[in-house]
């Protein structure tokens, strides 16, 4: 209204369209239909007011948003568009699906139209601009880093880990491998030693290393991260699912670091990459005159710093929270490592945390196991008493015990499981175990006489020895003449049936 105000008051003033064309005030055509429609109302007459805005926007104007044909051609298809573009669904596939089903005979510039139309009726969403005191808040959140390349030739993708204080803007980085928990609660720690505090509050997206499930009202935090907020005292702050404004600093504050660290550098390795990267922040982003504050984050921070919560006297432990089940072997895995438990505990679900030297077990908040930390996959940490007792007794009763107990019980018996042991075939550490848990039934002398007739029968086998006390027959005289049991060593050298001379000649 205010260009078509000018217009007259040229007109008044004598101008012609040629003249007020030439100053880009309208064109010659639309100037003349100006001209005429003044003249009509009597608006070129000097004594008399010019209209009012409301009066010339009653007669020039027109919305500029809205199309000179006021029904479009996709009008009978508007609650079906509508319901299609509220769900995402691009352009060209609204089109190409109007005219696959619908029989739309349009063009795809009246579909692109019509969708800035529905986009205008959405209208904008106002935000606000949220203030943060000194030492109340940080945001945390990772993007993608360069690619670094191993001793090896393999490109390795990385990531960044950056931690940004809210008021001051100072920032912490770091390029990581991974996006594991371990990783996370690590630079957190890394983190709070470098500003030298801990804010009051930490807001962070819904990844799945710090939020198990994300919700608006009430999110459930991963428990390592929960034990790490209570250890250094500051309260997680997690921004609502599909928001990211909400960490709206941080966000910038990745996107400053990926455009201006990471181009037209080069880096040996990671460790390289990192150095590089904190002198960056040191001389190059805390020193700049930060484009929101306008001021420096270092000389901000400065200001900051005393604020921040002190840093505990003794860091608390990293520890990694992980809900496992135990098989049926009595071990639960974590990262490809088997530790065993109690072996009363199979089938059950366990609470493991795992720090960098130890991995505990718990069930019902009790501790039940605890190993050393292995890192090779494919290990196995057993410890011998979480084992059933028939396997303890297995493990427990090796030859060397079996031989032990034998010499206890007498020399023939001792011999018999000499010649066990010295079988090329068998294993027979049953068997000797076997023969000598006997003993707790019949006795050590019983159990030395059926072991001594069934040297003398050439049969030094758990079978003989068991019939011979099933039968009462080591009270009984040998049907062969009683021998003097041979040395172990007799068995040992001259084979399972191994007996001297004299003995062969009484056969």
């Amino acid at each position: 209204m205010f260009e078509y105000r000018q217009v007259l008051v040229r007109m008044r003033q004598g101008d012609s369209d040629r003249d007020i064309a030439g100053a880009h005030l309208m064109g010659r055509s639309k100037l003349k239909t100006v001209r005429q429609v003044a003249l009509t109302h009597g608006w070129l007459d000097p004594g008399r007011p010019l209209p009012d805005d409301a009066e010339l926007a009653g007669i020039f104007g027109r919305d500029p948003k809205v199309p000179r044909s006021c029904i479009s051609t996709l009008e009978p298809f508007r609650d079906l568009v509508r319901g299609w573009f509220n769900a995402g669904v691009q352009g060209t596939t609204i089109f190409a699906a109007l005219e696959r089903n619908h029989g739309y005979s349009g063009s795809y510039s009246a579909v692109r139209r019509f969708l800035l139309h529905l986009k205008a009726e959405r209208g904008v969403t106002a935000t606000t601009i949220l203030e943060f005191p000194p030492a109340d808040a940080a945001q945390v959140d990772f993007g993608a880093g360069p690619v670094l390349t191993h001793e090896s030739g393999i490109p390795l993708k990385t990531w960044f880990f950056v931690m940004t204080l809210a008021w001051s803007r100072h920032q912490y980085a770091e390029i990581v491998l991974d996006q594991t928990v371990e990783t996370w609660l690590a630079c957190h720690r890394r983190a709070f030693e470098w500003f030298g505090g801990c804010p009051g509050r930490v807001t962070i997206d819904n990844a799945k290393c710090a939020i198990i499930k994300a919700c608006m009202y009430s999110p459930e935090v991963q428990r390592s991260y929960a034990s790490l907020a209570e250890g250094y005292s500051f309260r997680i702050d997690a921004c609502p699912p599909r928001d990211p404004q909400k960490k709206g600093i941080v966000e910038s504050g990745v996107k400053y670091v990926k455009r201006s660290f990471v181009p037209l550098r080069e880096f040996r390795d990671l460790a390289d990459a990192n150095r590089q990267l904190r002198d960056w922040v040191m001389q190059q982003a805390g020193t700049r005159d930060h484009g929101t504050t306008r001021e420096q984050p270092l000389a901000r921070f400065a200001i900051e710093r005393p604020l921040l919560t002190p840093l505990p006297d003794v860091p608390p432990v990293l520890a990694v929270w992980s809900e496992v089940k135990v098989h049926t072997d009595g071990h639960v895995v974590y990262k490809n490592v088997l530790y065993s438990v109690p072996f009363t505990l199979v089938g059950r679900d366990l609470w493991l945390k795992a720090t960098d030297t130890i991995v505990q077990m718990f069930h019902r908040h009790e501790l039940v196991a605890t190993h050393a930390r292995k890192r090779k996959p494919g290990d196995r940490s057993t410890v011998r008493d979480h084992q059933p007792p028939e396997a303890q007794a297995w493990l427990e009763h090796d030859p060397q015990w079996c031989l032990a107990r034998a010499k206890e019980i007498g020399p023939a018996c001792h011999a018999v499981i000499l010649a066990l042991f010295n079988d090329k075939v068998l294993v027979n550490l049953r068997g000797a175990q076997g023969i000598v848990r006997m003993r707790e039934k019949v006795g050590d002398a019983r159990l030395n006489a059926a072991c001594e007739r069934a040297l003398t029968f050439a049969s030094p086998k758990y079978r003989t020895v068991k019939t011979i006390l099933d039968k009462g027959l080591d009270s009984q005289p040998a049907a062969a003449p009683a021998q003097t049991p041979a040395p172990a060593d007799t068995y040992l050298n001259g084979g399972r049936f191994g007996r001297d001379l004299h003995s062969l000649l009484l056969h």
